[in-house]
C-alpha cells in the first residue's frame, strides 16, 4: 500500500510525466485512461473510517455514478458540470467521457484528494477544460457561464451538526431565511451543499445528487423538503431499500435526488429501488402530484408505503407523549461501576441502558436487579451530609479526568454532573434495532438513557389498558414504520412512534383486535 508521500509523488509524476514514468506508474497511467481510479481507492485506503466519517468523505459505486450520468444526459447537454465534493474525481471524470464539450468544475477541500483529481485529469488530457477549487463549496462562486446550462452532481460530503461550526450554522439558517424557509441548525453537511447549488444555480439548470436518505422524514429535513419542492425544483427522487449497500462498510439507506431548478408544477417521479442495476437511468417510477409531497410528513411513506389501519384507529400520540432517554455524555462516567463505590444509593437509579435489556424482558420488566445503575446527581449538592459530600467530590474529581466535563452534553447543560434522568415511564420501547421495537411494561419503575424511548400518557390509562396496548404493540408494528438503514438497522424517532396507528383503547379492552 501506498503511503501519502508516495502517493503524492505518483500523482506529480503523472500530472507532469516530463522525465517518464516509472513501471508502477505506468500501470497507474494506463488504468486510469481505461476508467479505473487506483488513485482514489489508494488515497481511501489511506483514510481511516474515522478520519472518513469525520470529512463525510464516501465513495460512490461506479453503477450509481452511470445512472446519475444518464439521467443528466436525457435531460439535454450542460455547458458546464459542477461537482461540489469531488474527492478523486469519479463524478466529474464520468461526466467528461458523458459531455465532451462542457467545462469541468471541481470543488474539494483535502489537498491530497485534489492532486489525486488533478492527476486523474491529466491521464485523461482534460486538464484545459476543467477548474479545480480546493475550497470549501459554501465558499464558492461561479462565473455566469458564456452559454447552456449548468449541471450539478455527485455525492455531498456527510458529516453531522456536531462537526458543523456555529458560523456555517448561522450561514445555513441566514441563507434559508432569504428563500422564505424556515431551516434548524441539526441539519447536516449534505444539507448544506443542497443549499448553495441553489444559491449557485439559474432558472434551468439541472442537478442529481445522492446522499443518506434520512432527510425524507426527520425534523431538521423539513427545509430541504420544502426547497426541493419549490425553490430548487425537484422532479426525481430514487430511494434505495435498506437492502441495497449504496455505500460499501457504512450502515445507511440512500436516495438519489434530481432537479431541475424552476420547476414547480410536475409531479415528482418517485421509486423504491430494490438494487444498484434496477436504477437504470433513473426513469422508473410512479408520479405523485406535488401537493401530497407538501403535506406529508414522512416522504419515506410515500415511497414505500405501509399497509393502510382500519377505520377508527387513532394515533398513539394522541394518548402518549413519546420522549427519548436521557444521553449522558459519558456512559463509561455516568453508568455506575467500581468508580462509584461509595457513592450514596439514591443517586445510583436503576436503567435501563441497552436495548436487549427490553428485548429480554419482552412485555414486561418486573425487576430492576438485573440492570444497571446510572449516576444521577442534582444540581445542588446541599441535601447531603459531609461525608457524602466529600464522596462525591472525589468522584466529581475523576469525573473530570476523563473530561466528563468537556463533552458537548456536559457543556450544554447547568451544572455539568447532572444527568437529569426522565421520570420511569409506564411502557419502554426499544429506539434501534434490526428487528421492530420492543414495547415492555416499566412494572420496576425503572428510568431509561437515549437507547430506548419512554411513553408517558397524556391522561390517566388504566394498568389494563396498558398491558393490552403493549401486547397490540409487539403484535402488530413492523419495521416498516420505522425507518430501515443499510443492513436492517431499523430506527424509530419519538414522532415517528407518536405516529403509529393503533385501535382505541376501548376497542383493545373488549378484546376485539387482531
Amino acid at each position: 500500500m501506498l503511503t501519502e508521500k508516495q502517493l503524492a509523488a505518483a500523482c506529480l509524476a503523472l500530472i507532469d510525466r516530463g522525465a517518464g514514468l516509472s513501471s508502477m506508474q505506468r500501470t497507474l497511467l494506463k488504468e486510469i485512461q481505461r476508467g479505473g481510479d487506483p488513485l482514489g481507492e489508494a488515497f481511501s485506503s489511506l483514510r481511516s473510517a474515522a478520519v472518513q466519517r469525520a470529512a463525510g468523505a464516501i465513495y460512490t459505486p461506479a453503477p450509481i455514478v452511470r445512472s446519475m450520468m444518464s439521467w443528466l444526459a436525457a435531460q439535454g447537454q450542460p455547458a458546464r458540470i459542477v461537482d461540489p465534493g469531488a474527492g478523486s474525481g469519479r463524478f466529474i471524470m464520468a461526466a467528461g467521457q458523458v459531455f465532451p464539450d462542457a467545462h469541468l468544475v471541481a470543488v474539494e477541500t483535502d489537498p491530497l484528494a485534489a492532486l489525486t483529481l488533478r492527476a486523474n485529469l491529466s491521464c485523461r488530457g482534460w486538464m484545459d477544460r476543467t477548474t479545480i477549487m480546493v475550497k470549501d463549496y459554501r465558499d464558492v462562486q461561479l462565473p455566469a457561464p458564456s452559454g447552456g446550462i449548468t449541471a450539478f452532481v455527485g455525492n455531498p460530503p456527510y458529516v453531522r451538526h456536531h462537526g458543523i461550526s456555529e458560523k456555517w450554522k448561522t450561514w445555513y439558517a441566514a441563507r434559508f431565511a432569504g428563500l422564505g424557509i424556515k431551516a434548524s441548525a441539526l441539519a447536516g453537511l449534505h444539507l448544506h451543499f443542497f443549499l448553495q447549488t441553489r444559491l449557485l444555480a439559474r432558472e434551468a439548470d439541472i442537478g442529481a445528487f445522492i446522499t443518506s436518505a434520512e432527510w425524507l422524514d426527520v425534523n431538521y429535513g423539513t427545509a430541504l423538503r420544502e426547497l426541493f419542492l419549490t425553490e430548487l425544483g425537484g422532479v426525481a427522487l430514487h430511494v434505495l431499500k435498506p437492502t441495497v449497500e449504496a455505500f460499501p462498510g457504512i450502515a445507511t439507506t440512500a436516495a438519489v435526488t434530481c432537479f431541475r431548478v424552476g420547476e414547480t408544477a410536475l409531479p415528482v417521479r418517485v421509486c423504491s429501488v430494490d438494487s444498484l442495476c434496477d436504477l437504470n437511468g433513473l426513469n422508473k417510477g410512479v408520479d405523485i402530484p406535488r401537493e401530497r409531497l407538501t403535506a406529508a410528513r414522512r416522504w419515506s411513506a410515500i415511497v414505500e408505503p405501509s399497509p393502510s389501519g382500519s377505520e377508527g384507529d387513532i394515533e398513539l400520540g394522541e394518548l402518549f407523549r413519546v420522549h427519548r432517554g436521557q444521553v449522558t455524555g459519558a456512559n463509561a462516567v455516568w453508568i455506575a461501576g467500581e468508580h462509584a463505590e461509595g457513592l450514596p444509593d439514591n443517586i445510583k437509579l436503576p436503567a435501563v441502558t441497552k436495548a436487549r435489556e427490553l428485548i429480554r424482558a419482552g412485555a414486561h420488566l418486573r425487576s430492576a436487579d438485573a440492570l444497571r445503575r446510572v449516576i444521577d446527581l442534582p444540581p445542588e449538592l446541599d441535601e447531603f451530609t459531609r461525608e457524602e459530600r466529600r464522596r462525591i467530590a472525589t468522584f466529581l474529581r475523576w469525573a473530570k479526568k476523563q473530561g466528563a466535563d468537556q463533552g458537548y452534553i456536559a457543556q450544554h447543560r447547568k451544572p455539568w454532573w447532572s444527568v437529569g434522568l426522565k421520570s420511569p415511564a409506564p411502557i419502554l420501547c426499544t429506539y434501534m434495532a434490526r428487528r421492530p421495537p420492543q414495547f415492555t411494561l416499566n412494572a420496576c419503575k425503572a428510568r431509561h438513557i437515549n437507547i430506548a424511548h419512554g411513553l408517558y400518557p397524556r391522561a390517566a390509562v388504566s394498568a389494563a389498558a396498558l398491558t393490552r396496548l403493549v401486547t397490540w404493540l409487539n403484535k402488530n408494528i413492523q419495521k416498516s414504520s420505522g425507518r430501515t438503514y443499510s443492513g436492517g438497522l431499523t430506527k424509530f424517532e419519538p414522532k415517528e412512534i407518536e405516529r403509529l396507528r393503533i385501535p382505541h383503547l376501548e376497542t383493545l379492552l373488549a378484546g376485539s383486535f387482531g
